[in-house]
């Protein structure tokens, strides 16, 4: 640091205080009884102020520049305008020893012997305060919240902004040191405010509101003649005013010297005078040291840091290894006075220079080797090495410059020029040296040859790029040149010193920071690709370029055919395609292809220089490249152009391949057109079909041969798809695909045509009626969905719909219909059961399916009356129903069937028709049951109602067994069989009477048509009363009687027969002879005619006066005017459903 005195003046009175317009630009003296103004420019007194009648004690501007304030021995104080007006005029009791603005607030406050006052411009008085000693000096924080007061009795008293005192400093020295100046710290970058003390005892000291801390003497400023009575530092400026009390004025400038350091990416500079930071210029990242002394010199190497403080030199160094660690600690420290000029630090020394000569220390201080110089050094740096064996590049005043190793003594001379040395380095190979001389000539020499390869003017400060050989840049003049090779230099604005060079990182000091400036290397990078110079423009662009420069590097690559180089650029800008070329090109070169002119075609197409492409292909002998190329691209006109009248083939694939553009662009007519005329119909069709445009299609269809299967068939299936089944099937009658044809009748639900052609063509049956049969199924026309699975021979998908019909009717409590349909998939098992393979599974099968429609067709008369409050049933038949249903039920009751239900009803009917034990036993029965709640209260009213009846049943209610004439009990423990005989019983399918019928079997030897031509031979017999007269039609067999005039009582053979063979604990089955079958009256049987495997069954009825009918179709046996009278309110017979019109079988 340095004092230069800027201006001085001297006054005619002692200079009491002065100060500073915020702005700077002047200067208020307080010197006898006036206010002398100076502009601080040149030291002119631009206008003394008169106001005060005695001397003049103190001055203070307030921070917004507005109004000044004058304190005098006049006991006044005088508030000024900026523009030198007194506006206002207070007092106080003694005279005004200082006064001081607060800097936020603007509140005055005006110090007294015996008190202080505060003022501001928004009240209309002055708030005093008494005070207990002499006040000499004051001044407020930054903040304005406290004012700091400097007694005569050696105190400091701290107020707040209301005069109320918050801390007192009592000082060693008491009255004996009076407090003469005091001041808070002005900067606002400290956290705490320090306020600076200066006593009538010639000491300074330093306060915090927390304590006392030192301070650290800097330097002198000037030396005065007399004694120095006050002084203040320029707003925001190095410059200084001293006022002596001989009334001379100083203006001084402060000059401080840049102490920095700096090497790679981490710059160590001086900051606060006492502290150094050490800043990284890649990552921002900054640490500081506090030394707590002036701060002489900096130098820093790698890990190492040299930094020399008045009285010793600090060497720290980096914790670790890390390239981004910021941590410094103390290595050593060397307790000695040094005067050098330039401080360099080494692995394992210190370079002290001094002058012209070079002294070589370790680290403990000793002298390991010195150098004498011819002229002084003007530059010094380090330019690496092993550690201890670093080497120093050395310019002297005289041109000269030189390299030095540390452990050497002896001095290289590197080359000598005519004029100074102002700056040096060397590049990365060790191979160039770059000079700034005294006169702003930056000068380039061959190191090994000694020889200027070149120099450019305006140059302060230069360096070598770390990462390329050939780059330097320059500053100077305000002006950042950077120079590649020998190529013109790139120039742009920067203020500033360069300093370092890396990558495409420029590091600039300005003033008293450095700054990393991110400098493009696009220009040197054009200029290398201007000479085709491909991988030494790679290199610049490693450095740093945007991407379009990339871009413009691999592009130029790949022109020049320098694919490696190309490559590695198109990976940078992950181009995906263009790396795909240029690996297919070396794929080809790898093969042995070598022509050039080949590859720069595909380049150019790439490129989308089609042109030139196409010419580069026919130059290399490959027009088909040229024309696929054009074809692809849909440039037709230039491919017909370069095609000329060349090969038909190529015609019509050029033709195609512009159909195939017109139909992606969204025209499909003039596709169709094209491709109809390039022969390729199936083109032609899928559009027509896409578009629904069937007159095209029909067209197409019509002019094609019919030896054109493939575009024929593709005709007729999107025609289908357009609801034209008559056009498709024209195409398919052309083709002569007749199972097309009748697959297309079937899919279009067109029976009569499809029944046609399969009449006319019976392998086609099975593809008719199948489908025909699914159809009717779906439409729930189940009988017609039967007939037409028998007619394909489908027997397996009829026996499964009949199933699932019937599973759905139990379902849905429709007991009457799944008894339909369970007789139905009886009879459809009887017919499967004609194959030998499947007989016995059959038959079984058919049993069950009986059985299960017998109980079915009972249990819904059941469901009815228990469902239905108006049923339709008499008791008797109820009373029956569920007697039958009990003896008939197995041990696993079937689905939808409740034997709750059936022994309700059967409880109910007993009881209605005095059946009371009967009734007593159904409802004991249903209380081992769970009792759904609606019958709950019913059963167990009649539970209780039927203990009063009597217990037995009715005589009238007991069946009798016609073949043994036994009285049968209402609960048969054998079931619907005999007791006695164990004849099975024959029931009524309507009322479930036991009907007056015994079945009969024939004799082994007799066959079904003999025995019925026995029994037509029937002998005649005496008259008798009354005969049955059996009356046959084509819808059912009747017995009738028959009454005449005579009658005899022979006895009847078949009778005779019933009496011998009756009784006996096992059934024995009544078997008739031929004798037998003679005297047998074909009115008098009974004939269920089962188709085979079945054999017939033979019934003999043993009342004449009882009419009975057998259904021809399901060979269920009624009361003839039951029948007739269900078949005349159903118009089919109850059980089967056969119609009365319809044939018998």
């Amino acid at each position: 640091m340095r004092a230069v005195l800027t201006w001085r003046d001297k006054a005619e009175h002692c200079i009491n205080d002065i100060a500073f317009k915020p702005d700077g630009t002047q200067l208020i003296l307080a010197a006898g009884s006036r206010l002398l103004v100076y502009d601080t420019s040149d030291g002119t007194l631009l206008q003394p102020l008169k106001g005060h009648k005695d001397t003049v004690y103190c001055v203070a501007y307030a921070k917004d520049g507005k109004r000044f304030a004058s304190g005098s021995a006049d006991k006044s104080v005088i508030i000024w305008t900026s523009k030198l007006e007194g506006i206002l005029k207070y007092t106080h009791n003694d005279a005004i020893q200082c006064v001081s603005y607060n800097p936020i607030t603007h509140q005055l406050a005006s110090c007294s012997s015996s008190d202080f006052g505060l003022w501001s411009p928004e009240q209309k008085s002055v708030s005093k305060h008494k005070s207990s000693s002499k006040i000499i000096c004051c001044s407020w924080t930054n903040d304005g919240q406290y004012l700091a007061l400097g007694m005569f009795n050696g105190i400091i008293s701290i107020r707040n902004k209301n005069g109320e005192e918050k801390v007192k400093i009592e000082r060693p020295g008491g009255s004996l040191s009076p407090i003469w100046s005091i001041c808070w710290n002005p900067s606002r970058e400290e956290r705490n405010d320090i306020l600076a003390v200066a006593d009538w005892g010639q000491k300074v000291s330093f306060y915090q509101l927390s304590g006392k801390q030192d301070g650290v003497r800097l330097g002198t400023v000037g030396e005065q003649n007399s004694w120095v009575w006050t002084c203040q530092a320029k707003p925001d400026s190095n410059y200084v005013v001293v006022g002596c009390q001989d009334g001379t004025i100083s203006f001084y400038q402060l000059i401080f010297s840049t102490v920095h350091g700096l090497y790679k990416d981490r710059y160590a500079y001086r900051d606060s005078m006492t502290d150094v930071i050490v800043q990284h210029l890649i990552t921002e990242q900054k640490v500081r040291i506090k030394c707590k002394e002036l701060v002489k010199k900096i130098a820093i190497y790698r890990n190492r840091l040299a930094i020399q403080l008045p009285e010793k030199i600090l060497i720290y160094e980096l914790y670790s290894e890390d390239l981004s660690d910021m941590h410094y600690r103390v290595k050593e420290k060397i307790i000695k006075k040094f005067e050098c000029n330039l401080l360099v630090v080494c692995a394992n020394h210190i370079i002290l220079c001094q002058e012209k000569r070079l002294q070589c220390l370790s680290f403990s201080g000793v002298k390991e080797r010195e150098w004498q110089m011819e002229s002084l050094i003007r530059y010094i740096k380090v330019i690496g090495g092993p550690p201890g064996r670093e080497g120093l590049l050395v310019g002297l005043k005289n041109g000269q410059i030189l390299k030095i190793f540390v452990d050497n003594l002896f001095a290289i001379v590197l080359l000598k020029q005519a004029t100074a040395v102002r700056c040096l380095d060397m590049s990365a190979s060790r191979k160039k040296l770059a000079v700034v001389d005294e006169n702003d000539t930056c000068l380039v020499y061959d190191i090994d040859t000694k020889e200027l390869l070149f120099q450019e003017p305006n140059a302060n400060s230069v360096a070598w790029n770390t990462q390329c050989e050939d780059m330097l840049c320059f500053s100077g003049g305000g002006y950042l040149n950077i120079k590649a090779s020998t190529f013109p230099v790139h120039r742009q604005k920067l203020q500033g010193f360069v300093v370092g060079y890396n990558g495409s990182k420029i590091f600039c000091l300005h003033v008293f920071s450095i700054s990393a400036v991110e400098v493009p290397q696009s220009a040197p990078m054009y200029q290398y690709l201007d000479r085709k110079l491909f991988k030494e423009a790679y290199q610049i662009a490693c450095l740093g370029v945007t991407d379009t420069d990339w871009r413009e590097l691999a592009m130029e690559a790949l022109e020049g055919l320098d694919f490696e180089t190309a490559k590695k650029a198109f990976i940078r800008v992950q181009d995906l395609r263009y790396l795909e070329l240029i690996s297919s090109i070396e794929e080809r070169k790898k093969r042995g292809e070598t022509n050039n002119d080949l590859f720069l075609a595909d380049v150019f197409s790439y490129q989308g220089k089609f042109h030139e492409a196409a010419k580069l292909y026919k130059r290399s002998g490959h027009e088909n490249l040229a024309l696929e190329m054009y074809t692809d691209l849909c440039m037709f006109e230039y491919a017909k152009d370069f095609l000329g009248s060349g090969d038909p083939k190529e015609t019509k694939m050029l033709i195609t391949k512009q159909a195939d553009w017109a139909r992606n662009i969204k025209e499909p007519k003039a596709a169709v057109e094209m491709y109809i005329s390039a022969g390729e119909h199936v083109k032609a069709i899928e559009i027509c079909g896409d578009h629904g445009w069937v007159d095209m299609l029909i067209d197409i269809a019509r002019k094609l041969d019919k030896a054109e299967r493939e575009p024929l068939l593709l005709c007729a299936t999107y025609l289908k798809k357009l609801d034209s089944p008559g056009y498709a099937a024209e195409t398919y009658l052309k083709m002569g695909d007749l199972k097309s044809l009748v697959q297309l009748h079937v899919e279009t639900q067109r029976w009569d045509e499809a029944f046609a052609l399969g009449e006319k063509h019976p392998e086609f049956k099975d593809d008719i009626y199948m489908p025909y049969a699914q159809w009717l199924a779906e439409n729930d026309r189940f009988e017609e969905a039967q007939k037409a699975f028998h007619k394909a021979g489908r027997q397996r998908e009829a026996v499964q719909v009949l199933e699932q019909l019937t599973n759905n009717a139990v379902a849905e409590s429709r007991f009457n219909d799944a008894a339909y349909y369970y007789w139905m998939l009886s009879m459809q098992c009887l017919d499967i059961a004609q194959d030998p393979a499947q007989k016995d599974t059959m038959l079984g099968k058919f049993y069950h399916f009986q059985r299960l429609a017998e109980l079915y067709h009972g249990y819904h008369a059941i469901h009815r009356h228990t469902e239905d409050p108006f049923s339709v049933h008499r008791p008797e038949t109820l009373f029956n129903i569920s007697r039958f249903l009990l003896h008939s039920l197995p041990k696993d009751t079937p689905s939808g069937i409740s034997k709750v239900k059936i022994l309700f009803t059967l409880a109910k009917q007993s009881k209605a028709l005095g059946a009371y034990r009967l009734a007593r036993h159904a409802y004991d029965k249903l209380r081992g049951l769970y009792i759904p709640a609606r019958f709950q209260k019913s059963i167990e009213l009649g539970t209780l109602t039927i203990r009063a009846k009597p217990f037995h049943d009715s005589e009238e209610l007991v069946p009798l067994c016609y073949r043994c004439s036994t009285n049968n009990p209402l609960l048969n423990n054998l079931g619907n069989v005999c007791i006695n005989c164990r004849q099975p019983f024959i029931f009524s399918a309507s009322s479930y009477d036991v009907l007056h019928l015994v079945e009969f079997y024939l004799e082994e030897g007799i066959t079904d048509e003999e025995a019925i031509s026995l029994i037509d031979l029937e002998v005649l017999r005496p008259k008798r009363d009354d005969r049955q007269l059996e009356i046959a039609n084509n819808s059912s067999q009747i017995l009738r009687l028959v009454e005449t005039k005579d009658s005899i009582g022979d006895e009847d053979p078949f009778t005779a027969k019933l009496s011998f063979e009756q009784g006996g604990s096992e059934f024995v089955p009544v078997v008739v002879s031929r004798l037998v079958l003679r005297s047998m009256s074909r009115r008098d049987v009974l004939i269920k005619r089962w188709p085979p495997p079945l054999r017939w069954q033979y019934f003999r009825s043993l009342l004449p006066d009882a009419s009975i009918t057998m259904c021809p179709s399901c060979f269920q046996m009624f009361h003839s005017e039951d029948y007739e009278l269900l078949v005349l309110q159903h118009g089919c017979c109850p059980y089967c459903r056969r119609c009365k019109d319809d044939p018998g079988p």
